[in-house]
C-alpha cells in the first residue's frame, strides 16, 4: 500500500496539472463558445474516443499486462508482445483510417448533424496514428513501473498540448474547438514520441519482426475487449446527448456537459493512479483470493479520497462553474449531486472489474459492457422523458449502482 501512496501522489503532481489543463480548456471554450459549443466539444472527443479506442486497443491495458509480466526478464522478453501489439495496431488503422474518410459525411450527419463537418472526421482519423503513440509509450512506462518517467513525459506532453488547444480556440472560437479536441491527443502523443527517442526500448528490433500465434492471440483478446469498450460507452454517450437535444435542447444539454466534464477532470486523480499502479499490480498476482484481497486493500486508501473529493466539488460547484465555465452555466449548479453519487458507485464498480482486464477475461468484459451501455441509454431515455435533464444524471448513477452490485458478486468468478 505504501507503493500505492507513492504512486498516487506522483500521479498527484501529473493530474493536478491535467485539472489545470481541463480547467483552461474548458474556460476558453466556455468563453468563445458558450453551452452550444461545450456540447459540440462533447461530441467531438466521444466520436475521437470510439476511434483512438479502437487503434489504440492493442497497446492499452494488454501491453501494460504482458510488459509488467516480463519486463523483470528483460527488454527481449517483452519484444514478442511488443510486436503483437505493433502489427495489430497497423492493421487497425489500415481498417480505421480508411473507413473514417470514406465514412465521413455519414459519420458527421450523425454526430454533428450536419454533414458539413465532414473535415473534423477526416482530421481525427488521419491524426490517429500519433494518438496510438501516447499510449503505446505510456503503457510500455507503466508496465515496466517507471513512474517518474511516465510523469515527466506525461507533463511534458500536456503542456505542449494544452498551449496547442488553446491557441487554436483562441483564434477559431467554435472551430478550433472542435480541431483542437480532435487533435489533443495526437499532438500529446507526438511530444511523448520525440522525448523518448534515445530510451533502449526504443529499438527497432523489440519492435519490428516475427510474431508467434501465440502472441497474437494473447494482444488479439485484449484488442476484442477494447474495441467493445470504445464502441459501446461512449456510443451511449452520443445517444444520450442526441436524446437531450431532442429532450431539452442545446443550452440545457450544455449545462449537463459542463458538469460531466467537471466529473472527468476531478476523478482522474483516481483513474490515472488506479491505471498506474492498480493493473500492473493486478495482472502480477494468481489466484481470486488475492486478487480480492488487494482490490479491498486498495478501496480502503481509494475511496476515501473519492467521497472527500465528491464532497469537496459540491460544496464548491459555484466556484468551479465561475473558474471553469461562465455565468451563463450558472444553472448547472442543480445537476451536481446525483453526478457525484454517480461518480462514487463509478469509481467503487471499477476496482472489482479491473480483474476482467487483468486476467483478460474477455466474455465477461464484453458481456458487461454491451449490456450496461445499452441500459445506460434506456434509463437515459425514460428518466429524461420523466425528470428532464437531471434525468440523466440519474440513469448514470442508476446504472453505475446496478453495475456495482453485479462486478461485486462475480468478481472471484472472473478473477481465476
Amino acid at each position: 500500500m505504501k507503493k500505492l501512496l507513492t504512486v498516487t501522489l506522483f500521479t498527484g503532481l501529473l493530474t493536478s496539472l491535467r485539472i489545470i489543463s481541463g480547467l483552461v480548456i474548458a474556460k476558453v471554450v466556455a468563453v468563445y463558445t458558450g453551452p452550444t459549443g461545450i456540447v459540440m466539444l462533447g461530441q467531438v472527443q466521444s466520436l475521437f474516443n470510439a476511434l483512438n479506442g479502437f487503434v489504440a486497443s492493442p497497446v492499452g491495458s494488454g501491453l501494460v499486462r504482458y510488459t509488467a509480466e516480463n519486463h523483470a526478464l528483460g527488454y527481449y522478453s517483452c519484444a514478442p508482445w511488443w510486436k503483437a501489439s505493433l502489427k495489430w495496431v497497423l492493421l487497425l488503422l489500415a481498417v480505421a483510417i480508411p473507413f473514417g474518410c470514406l465514412f465521413s459525411k455519414v459519420l458527421a450527419s450523425y454526430v454533428f448533424g450536419d454533414a458539413k463537418y465532414f473535415w473534423l472526421v477526416v482530421v481525427t482519423s488521419l491524426a490517429l496514428p500519433f494518438s496510438v503513440a501516447n499510449t503505446l509509450i505510456a503503457s510500455v512506462l507503466n508496465g515496466q513501473h517507471q513512474y517518474r518517467r511516465f510523469i515527466y513525459l506525461g507533463i511534458f506532453s500536456l503542456v505542449i498540448a494544452t498551449f496547442f488547444m488553446v491557441l487554436v480556440v483562441i483564434n477559431f472560437h467554435l472551430y478550433g474547438a472542435m480541431i483542437a479536441a480532435a487533435l489533443f491527443i495526437s499532438v500529446s502523443g507526438l511530444a511523448m514520441l520525440i522525448g523518448s527517442i534515445g530510451q533502449p526500448w526504443m529499438r527497432l528490433d523489440y519492435w519490428f519482426g516475427n510474431t508467434s500465434l501465440v502472441h497474437m492471440r494473447g494482444i488479439g483478446a485484449y484488442v476484442v475487449m477494447a474495441v467493445a469498450s470504445a464502441l459501446t460507452f461512449p456510443l451511449a454517450l452520443l445517444i444520450v446527448r442526441k436524446m437531450l437535444i431532442s429532450q431539452v435542447g442545446w443550452e440545457q444539454t450544455g449545462y449537463w456537459q459542463a458538469v460531466w466534464r467537471i466529473s472527468e477532470v476531478y476523478l482522474g486523480v483516481i483513474t490515472i493512479a488506479l491505471s498506474t499502479y492498480f493493473l500492473p499490480k493486478l495482472s502480477s498476482l494468481d489466484g481470486s483470493d488475492l486478487i480480492v484481497s488487494e482490490i479491498k486493500k486498495t478501496a480502503k486508501i481509494i475511496m476515501p479520497i473519492v467521497l472527500f473529493l465528491a464532497i469537496m466539488v459540491y460544496f464548491s460547484r459555484d466556484l468551479a462553474i465561475s473558474l471553469v465555465f461562465t455565468e451563463d452555466f450558472r444553472p448547472a449548479r442543480d445537476l451536481f449531486s446525483i453526478q457525484l453519487v454517480g461518480d462514487v458507485f463509478k469509481i467503487l464498480s471499477w476496482l472489482y472489474a479491473y480483474p476482467m482486464v487483468s486476467r483478460g477475461a474477455v466474455k465477461w468484459f464484453i458481456s458487461t459492457e454491451v449490456f450496461f451501455s445499452f441500459s445506460f441509454t434506456v434509463f437515459a431515455y425514460f428518466f429524461i422523458r420523466k425528470f428532464g435533464v437531471n434525468g440523466a444524471n440519474m440513469a448514470y448513477a442508476f446504472n453505475y449502482l446496478m453495475y456495482l452490485f453485479f462486478v461485486y458478486l462475480n468478481v472471484k468468478r472472473f478473477s481465476r
